[in-house]
């Protein structure tokens, strides 16, 4: 293309403006003050609306369809780009529309033209990002029409230009090798807003599908900033995970670790340890920590999903209620546009992930050694966790993870048919959440400490469990000492419901709705667990028969507060009413019997 002086001269000049814009918007807009964060935005619109009519200007002097006025339109559509870009960003919706629709009046005009591959895709992902909350199915439109021009030229032999290319003269510009990279950049932002979209539209598993492309054309790209990209990965593998798809779970945990693991690298051959490398490291501890917590999550849903597989084939008799395979492309999907062929290719071939994956099975868990060996896996990653966590520092997160192990116990104790074994896991437990009421303020603590006291009782009572059918199993008398830890387990138990019971009394007598399960629930345990001392004292059975008959009336009047309670503890209540009859007619033989 043959361009005059002039044109020459007035191109440079709109090249050195539209770079002022640029950097505008990619750099000093980072760097605004909060006071005024969109600064360096109006800054370069008061820069783009004189370049507007400069063009508009050129363009009327030039022949239609010639390469300088379908070059010149190219670039007009990218200044309206920019325009409606910076609209979206000011909240400026409605002027932001129109930018875009002129910009899309010479993209209609000139869209086989090579120069509007870029400008085109850029246009149609800005328009989705206008539509995203006012129409997600218009958005959705707008980005497949992106993600179309992506598909037809991506195999090209020459690369399409750059909206930043179109601003250079002839001899000037990007490599063909900057060109391909801007062009795959474009489709990332598509596949990242299309993710979204999904999202939007309750398909959640064609917006993972499409957050898995994206990471995976940022790896082949080198397009990502490392922790970022770990931990769209690990939060992607826990979706897979709750999907069932164990395989695809495993997968991402082990690219997030990998990504991890070599940005470490890079941190330890820094030379220079100054501030911002401190903050590095401190990020990165933290995010590891993070991803940590989602191996143990990992290991925690791949065993409480094989107990719900193995359940569905026993009682169900009904072996298609789980899959038999943890590969989601070997699954049926309902509820979902996805299709089998996307479900194929959920992986990074790019990356070798082997010696990460073979930490840990993907398969679904059938035997006791198998529940060990993930039980183990998680309760490392736990323990790796806290090394970040502390109680100290942060508390809050501390507790959570206490109680993801506590459930890992929980999680193991149904592969295991041991007495003595599953007795070990509660004690386990019994002794973790313990020790962790001991060293917290239950005042500022006080949502977690519910929690562990409603936990902590509901342990004591399966090991008491535990213990009462050893001794029927064995058709032997307990000993003293024995009837003695038996009543121990009882009243440390009672302890724990009570305390979780009191924590709800203040001037308003009302129980958050969010805690009537629990809440009603604690107080049943409580007529329960009186109702199994062991004693040959008749006074103490009164005593213990008569709190088993409160405790079971105070259930009844709670749900006669608050009905909708009634119908989350259907069965238990059913017991109380039985129970409210029965007792106290023990109460008037015990009472007799004293006299």
């Amino acid at each position: 293309m043959t361009i005059t002086m002039d044109l020459k001269e007035s191109i440079n000049d709109l090249k050195e403006k539209f770079f002022k814009v640029v950097k505008l918007i990619k750099e000093d807009s980072k760097t605004d003050p909060p006071n005024e964060p969109l600064l360096s935005k109006y800054a370069a619109r008061q820069i783009l609306i004189p370049m507007k009519v400069s063009i508009e200007s050129l363009l009327r002097n030039q022949t239609p369809e010639s390469p300088e006025h379908i070059k010149l339109s190219a670039m007009l559509s990218s200044v309206y780009i920019y325009l409606g870009t910076i609209c979206i960003d000011t909240e400026e919706f409605s002027i932001g529309e129109k930018h875009l629709e002129k910009a899309l009046h010479y993209i209609d005009e000139f869209k086989e033209e090579p120069l509007f591959i870029s400008v085109s895709m850029n246009a149609y992902n800005q328009l989705g990002i206008l539509w995203f909350q006012k129409d997600a199915e218009k958005a959705k439109l707008y980005l497949d029409k992106s993600n179309e021009i992506y598909e037809k030229n991506k195999n090209n032999i020459d690369p399409p230009k750059s909206i930043d290319s179109l601003f250079e003269t002839e001899n000037e510009g990007e490599s063909t090798e900057e060109l391909w990279k801007r062009f795959e950049q474009i489709n990332i932002s598509t596949l990242y807003f299309l993710a979204q979209i999904y999202g939007k539209l309750k398909d959640a598993l064609k917006s993972a599908v499409y957050c898995h492309k994206t990471l995976k054309k940022q790896l082949v790209y080198q397009q990502y900033e490392s922790i970022d990209w770990a931990l769209n990965a690990a939060t992607l593998s826990q979706f897979f995970a709750e999907q069932k798809g164990f395989k695809q779970a495993r997968h991402h945990l082990s690219a997030a670790s990998y990504i991890l693991d070599q940005y470490k690298k890079e941190l330890d051959a820094v030379q220079v340890r100054d501030e911002t490398y401190d903050s590095k490291i401190e990020e990165y501890n933290h995010r590891s920590a993070d991803v940590s917590r989602c191996w143990a999550q990992y290991d925690s849903l791949l065993l409480s999903k094989s107990k719900d597989r193995l359940l569905a084939e026993t009682e169900k008799d009904d072996p298609s209620y789980l899959p038999s395979s943890s590969d989601l492309a070997d699954q049926e999907i309902s509820n979902s546009t996805v299709s089998h062929e996307d479900l194929k290719y959920l992986f990074f071939s790019s990356l070798d992930l082997s010696s990460y994956e073979k930490q840990v099975t993907d398969n679904y868990i059938l035997t006791l050694s198998e529940a060990k060996a993930v039980f183990l896996n998680a309760q490392n990653w736990l323990i790796s966790s806290q090394t970040y966590y502390s109680l100290e520092n942060l508390a809050s997160d501390f507790i959570d993870i206490a109680l993801s192990h506590s459930q890992l116990y929980l999680d193991l104790l149904f592969f295991d048919d041991n007495a003595e074994n599953r007795a070990k896991y509660h004690k386990r437990r019994i002794d973790l959440l313990e020790n962790l009421l001991d060293k917290i303020n239950s005042q500022y603590y006080l949502s977690y400490c519910r929690k562990m006291w409603y936990e902590v009782g509901n342990a004591y009572i399966d090991l008491l469990d535990i213990k009462l059918d050893r001794y029927r199993e064995s058709n032997t008398r307990p000993t003293p000492h024995n009837l003695s830890k038996i009543n121990m387990l009882i009243t440390k138990g009672l302890k724990q419901f009570n305390t979780f019971l009191k924590s709800f009394e203040d001037k308003t007598g009302q129980i958050p709705e969010s805690y009537y399960n629990a809440y009603a629930r604690a107080q049943f345990y409580i007529g329960v667990l009186h109702g199994k001392f062991i004693t040959l004292d008749k006074r103490m059975k009164l005593d213990n028969t008569e709190a088993s008959l409160q405790a079971y009336q105070k259930v009844i009047d709670f749900c006669a507060k608050y009905q909708s309670a009634k119908d989350t503890i259907a069965v238990e209540y059913g017991v109380c009413k039985e129970m409210v009859e029965l007792l106290p007619v023990k109460i008037g033989k015990l009472k007799s019997e004293l006299q």
